[in-house]
């Protein structure tokens, strides 16, 4: 290909900022870590697998031979419907497992074709803009992007509880907003967004007509209490207009190579985005279904992976104490640590500890005015066993101070 010419491409790729990752690398290049490697900066989960999804796996087996439905199995769409039940408290007759339910192959093209279904394409006036947290998930500005429509950060900082000040938000934005993509325990911070907060930015997406794409994959990471889900509040305004939700095996069940997870709400946003998937993405596999479903009906091994995660919550507060703006995130299990200037923070730690973390500058974005909320800090992501975990927060903790 090379040598071809810049027409044959999508320009709105060049409109993309770099990924996180390989700007890490770019960062690190030529460095000599000062101890044995340790990679903490991928929120990638290193604790063992439950050991029904190796025994679904062979009990399914002969499925491998089926094509599998683009909506799901009925079985693991009650399993889905069950789990959502038992975890936000929702009313009998509330979701419908067909109408409210799709399985999807992970919540990363989810979170992406959300916005090719939703963005209209030929809509007059002022370009559609698609409103995001400040740092973000990075598929949320691709979504943004290569659909055509203006991306609005909102810096998510101390201040505001690590979440978009919604009070800033101006009467035109709103007008013009077609999608709002909200992460709640979020990444990087572990902010959770009360109920308070969901019942307002609700209220504003039916009152503007646009789509709340609720991020809730870490849902069941949590430290003290249990986050409260956006379906929670519409089961209490008795509608669910404009709201979806995205949940995944990834985190909650240690299983991100399962590639599983599904997205609920609005009955007519999930007609119109299984319709669009039929078109344009990968199915679950149906072995992969049947062990999804005994997954989401079991919440005992959720419940131990999280007791893993906050016991090396409880090491990393013994660490840093009151140091580099430290707090307990009240979910998902990521650290995000005050540290001045982030990328001279992640050089040091590389040289003089040998574990790799990530700028926060990296996984934000600089706005109109210049800021960067994310430069402060870095992201250690706390995905290994706890004795690796104290190891590799001790030899930060030396870096930095």
């Amino acid at each position: 290909m090379t040598g071809m010419p810049n027409a044959m491409f999508s320009q709105r790729l060049d409109q993309l900022p770099a990924y996180p990752f390989p700007r890490l690398a770019a960062l690190l290049e030529g460095l000599e870590p000062g101890k044995t490697p340790l990679v903490m900066s991928i929120g990638e989960p290193q604790h063992e697998p439950p050991a029904m999804i190796t025994e679904a796996m062979v009990k399914y087996a002969s499925l491998w031979h089926k094509y599998p439905p683009g909506n799901g199995t009925p079985e693991l769409r009650s399993a889905i419907k069950g789990w959502l039940d038992r975890r936000y408290n929702l009313p009998d007759g509330m979701i419908d497992r067909d109408a409210h339910i799709l399985p999807v192959a992970g919540t990363r093209e989810a979170l992406y074709l959300i916005a090719t279904c939703v963005i209209p394409q030929d809509q007059p006036g002022p370009k559609p803009k698609v409103l995001l947290p400040n740092p973000f998930y990075q598929v949320y500005c691709g979504a943004a992007v290569l659909n055509d429509a203006e991306m609005v950060p909102l810096a998510a900082d101390p201040e505001t509880d690590f979440l978009p000040d919604l009070d800033q938000i101006d009467i035109e934005t709103l007008k013009a907003c077609r999608l709002f993509f909200l992460c709640s325990p979020a990444n990087p911070q572990g902010s959770v967004a009360s109920r308070d907060y969901l019942e307002r930015i609700i209220a504003m997406a039916q009152e503007h007509d646009f789509v709340l794409a609720m991020d809730e994959c870490y849902a069941d990471i949590y430290d003290r209490e249990a986050p409260v889900g956006a379906l929670e509040i519409c089961a209490a305004q008795g509608r669910m207009d404009n709201v979806i939700v995205f949940h995944s095996l990834s985190k909650r069940s240690s299983a991100p190579g399962l590639r599983s997870g599904f997205v609920a709400g609005d009955p007519v946003i999930i007609k119109r985005f299984n319709a669009l998937r039929s078109y344009c993405s990968a199915t679950v596999p149906m072995p992969i279904m049947a062990a999804s479903a005994e997954l989401w009906a079991d919440d005992a091994h959720a419940s131990e992976n999280r007791d893993l995660y906050r016991a090396k919550i409880d090491v990393a507060q013994e660490i840093f104490g009151n140091r580099f703006g430290f707090y307990r995130p009240p979910g998902g299990f990521f650290l995000w640590l005050d540290v001045g200037d982030d990328e001279a923070a992640t050089k040091k730690i590389w040289v003089e500890a040998g574990v790799k973390v990530i700028p926060g500058s990296y996984l934000s974005i600089t706005d109109a005015d210049g800021n960067n909320p994310g430069k402060r800090f870095i992201r250690i992501a706390l995905v290994h066993d706890l004795e690796t975990t104290r190891e590799g927060l001790r030899r930060i903790a030396d870096a930095l101070s």
